[in-house]
């Protein structure tokens, strides 16, 4: 009997891009605490799931004083720790995007094997770059129209015009946190539908956001209905 039907499959990997606003603005009300443990949490959460079909990784792509990769893609359960967020600068989310963009379509970066992406993008102010064909060009790229995209929208003076553009859910395009608490119930259910669909029969199918009812209800968030 061939040894072949022995080896053991590798897992494909499950890439989750966060493009994080870490604006001045971010700073007020504990907007950026709550998005530093959010991410936390969620780092530890994705290092305990099963390995067996899909591996997550996790980048975190920050704007604010400037564009930057605070976190490579790299797979969750090899992240040690990841620095917290400092809420200063401007909004420049076309660099961001443009980071994202190269992102997604280096093939070493996230090989042709690996499962759709995950995009979620968080705001809470209007872009202060020139950011229209950088974002145009992201949400076009061929493997961003195939990925699963979310937007947040946080407070009062989000584009909710183009934080809808991004998200891609037919059923929830763009969802709102009002405060502090409403960011971190959002990442909780961030990070229970990346796991949960990590482990499921088919990871590269679309993903559906899961809330739970106690702490997610549809008032919290504004989701459509």
């Amino acid at each position: 009997m061939s040894l072949k039907k022995f080896v053991v499959n590798k897992a494909r990997p499950l890439p989750v891009i966060i493009l994080a606003d870490t604006s001045g603005s971010m700073s007020i009300n504990g907007k950026i605490d709550a998005l530093n443990l959010s991410i936390k949490d969620m780092i530890s959460s994705f290092a305990s799931e099963s390995r067996l079909r899909a591996e997550i990784h996790l980048s975190v792509v920050t704007f604010g004083s400037k564009a930057a990769t605070h976190l490579p893609l790299t797979p969750a359960h090899q992240i040690e720790q990841i620095e917290n967020f400092v809420a200063q600068g401007t909004t420049p989310l076309g660099a961001a995007c443009t980071i994202v963009k190269d992102m997604i379509e280096d093939k070493e970066c996230i090989p042709s094997r690996a499962y759709r992406p995950i995009i979620i993008l968080v705001s809470d102010g209007y872009p202060t770059d020139d950011y229209k064909n950088a974002f145009d060009a992201l949400i076009n790229s061929d493997r961003a129209q195939k990925a699963t995209r979310f937007a947040l929208s946080i407070g009062n003076d989000a584009d909710n015009d183009l934080l809808e553009s991004f998200g891609n859910d037919v059923e929830a395009p763009l969802l709102f946190a009002h405060n502090a608490a409403e960011i971190a119930h959002f990442f909780r259910a961030v990070t229970m539908s990346v796991a949960n669909h990590s482990k499921s029969q088919k990871p590269n199918e679309p993903m559906k956001l899961e809330f739970v009812n106690d702490e997610l209800a549809d008032d919290d968030l504004d989701i459509p209905l």
